[in-house]
């Protein structure tokens, strides 16, 4: 193409010299180097007056550095006069725009793909998994991790969703409470009692003799009050869905509670799957924390340092970690204090699915891998505990920090692991993994070059189109 400039950053030449193959052409000489100090120099070292100029530049292991010295090649090339300037950072390849080439790749690769479940790891990747669920028409589930807690008196602090719903106005209302677990209990008895005065009561006489010699007692049951006048009580058989024509119209809205069975909760330690019996590492932080010697006292002590307002009702509702369902805002930060709590071994997890994957193949979806922790757990959860068959870690980005693209690779889980080319991946590891699966997105980048170029529309390269 004549008059364009594509320039390359140095964290990833060799995306930028496959693009430029593909056009045709070569990588525009520019000088980049860092002076004693760290600081970044930049030289463009050709003529880009009235050029359309194109700078490649995605994210490295030094990531502030890139950005620094994409801004300063931007600002080189304003200087040169040049007629425009495209700046290429992770854009347009972000997860919803590399969404086309993903599912065009699971298309023509992925055997049984429909009748796969695409699976986000955490609420914040929802949109993400719909949008790639409704591009190829699949079923989507989603998984959610709550850190468990203990509150005094050693029960388990987790769920506090319906206590709150029953605070109502600050209030917290105990005989509400008592009265629905009265209730409650007495929802179990299979039959409905119903209570009516008696027009002549007996002398001596003894209430619902009959009843109670078929029915045990419940376990806590009401008081009757000795002043009021005795009272039979009738049963009567509770109406069952066969006792009863159903219309069609009215099974349509009837409420059933098949979807229950698709809602699946397990324990993580340290990021991983555990047995239900698996001794629970809160016990074991809480009974460390108080064992003393006979005699010593410091355990009570210690309860007794403690400030009273940590144990009040209040004080355990808000250290609950909240979760953004919305993809953006704090969706890093949340994710970074998820990993970390998943390498704490006093920590324990609650991890729940909701979805159906069994049998099936399960793409577990997110915008990058960084660190490993919350794949795994994702992975060993759709299957050892949801039976799935088959699983792809497919993700845009594969920053693989640390040892995560290895620990991975020995989960016996993850049967593949799909991520594009933008960011750049050793030689070495790329070798050594037989899972990982890397998509070239260069064609991509050269033809939304090309289109920019010439004044095409850009929006058709991500479409959804049925090969």
């Amino acid at each position: 193409m004549r008059r364009v400039k594509i320039f390359s950053g140095s964290s990833h030449p060799g995306l930028v010299d496959a693009i430029c193959e593909r056009l045709g052409t070569q990588p525009a000489k520019c000088d980049l180097r860092k002076f004693s100090n760290g600081e970044t120099s930049v030289s463009i070292e050709t003529s880009i007056r009235d050029q359309d100029v194109f700078i490649l530049q995605s994210g490295s292991p030094k990531v502030n550095d890139t950005i620094m010295e994409l801004l300063i090649m931007v600002a080189a090339c304003k200087g040169g006069s040049a007629k425009s300037i495209t700046g290429f950072f992770g854009k347009p390849v972000d997860n919803l725009h590399a969404e086309p080439l993903i599912a065009r790749w699971i298309r023509n690769h992925v055997t049984g793909w429909k009748e796969a479940v695409v699976v986000s790891k955490n609420p914040g990747g929802s949109k993400r998994v719909t949008s790639l669920a409704d591009a190829l028409k699949l079923n989507f589930g989603i998984i959610t991790t709550d850190r468990r807690r203990m509150a005094m008196g050693g029960s388990s602090f987790l769920d506090i969703s319906g206590d709150l719903d029953r605070m109502g106005d600050a209030t917290y209302d105990v005989n509400h409470l008592r009265r629905s677990e009265t209730d409650a209990e007495a929802s179990i008895d299979p039959l409905v009692v119903i209570e009516q005065p008696r027009e002549s009561p007996r002398p001596n006489s003894h209430v619902n003799s009959s009843i109670d010699s078929r029915h045990p007692p419940l376990s806590h049951p009401r008081a009757i009050d000795a002043q009021t006048p005795q009272q039979c009580r009738t049963p009567i058989p509770r109406s069952t869905p066969s006792d009863e024509p159903i219309s069609g119209e009215d099974s349509a809205d009837e409420y059933t509670d098949e979807r229950a069975t698709e809602v699946i909760t397990g324990r993580l330690v340290q990021g991983h799957l555990v047995d239900d019996d698996h001794p629970s590492p809160i016990l074991s932080t809480m009974s460390g924390s108080v064992a003393t010697l006979p005699g010593d006292g410091g355990g009570l002590a210690q309860l007794d340092e403690q400030d009273p307002m940590t144990s009040s009702f209040m004080s355990h509702l808000s250290t609950v970690t909240s979760h953004n369902t919305h993809a953006g805002a704090n969706a890093a930060g949340e994710s970074e204090d998820e990993e970390e709590g998943f390498k704490n071994p006093e920590l324990e997890h609650t991890i729940t699915l909701v979805g159906n994957v069994k049998d099936r193949t399960v793409f577990i979806m997110d915008d990058l891998i960084d660190q490993c922790g919350s794949w795994i757990a994702a992975a060993e959860t759709v299957v050892k505990r949801g039976g799935a068959k088959t699983v792809y870690c497919i993700a845009t980005h594969g920053l693989f920090g640390y040892d995560s693209l290895e620990q991975m690779e020995e989960c016996a889980c993850i049967d593949f692991i799909v991520v594009t080319n933008t960011y750049p991946i050793s030689l070495d590891r790329i070798r050594s993994s037989r899972k990982l699966v890397i998509l070239d997105v260069s064609n991509l980048l050269s033809e939304a070059i090309r289109r920019n170029h010439y004044g095409e529309s850009i929006s058709q390269l991500f479409q959804h189109y049925q090969d």
